[in-house]
């Protein structure tokens, strides 16, 4: 399926890469249909790319890579709304903001994608020991990157 973005170009992206929302994300709740892309072999960051708007496309991880007690409590009505018995049939990953010189992830509005169906739902969790701004990685500034 061929994609356009602001950020790549026109794209062919494989229809195992795509992800329905239909709910939307918090703030986008019309546009619905996502490509996954990855940004290098080796990398732990993703595009989240809307195929319905070029310029709209959202960093994300799994959370688990860099905060390892991370779980995201789901109620089992929840599950069985998005079709799983339990959170294990599901690929959880949140939205990244760079801060300064800071990489953090909402933890607080996680997306939770049925890993048979491709279909996801960004929660909005009341628990408050994850905030929408959790540091995941701090960057190298320019001058250390270039001294390395």
């Amino acid at each position: 399926m061929l994609i356009n973005t602001s950020r790549f170009g026109q794209l062919d992206i494989d229809p195992s890469r795509l992800l329905t929302f239909p709910k939307g994300l918090l703030g986008f709740s019309s546009f619905k249909r996502y490509a996954l892309l990855e940004t290098g072999a080796d990398s732990y960051f993703w595009w989240l790319q809307s195929i319905e708007e070029p310029t709209l496309a959202f960093v994300v991880t799994d959370p688990s890579l860099f905060v390892s007690s991370y779980r995201v409590p789901i109620r089992p009505e929840q599950l069985r709304e998005m079709g799983m018995e339990s959170i294990s049939q599901a690929q959880v990953l949140v939205i990244v903001n760079k801060r300064d010189q800071m990489l953090t992830g909402n933890l607080q509005g996680p997306l939770v994608i049925n890993c048979l169906t491709r279909c996801g739902e960004q929660l909005v969790l009341s628990d408050r020991r994850f905030t929408t701004r959790v540091p995941l990685i701090e960057l190298a500034s320019p001058v250390q990157a270039m001294s390395a």
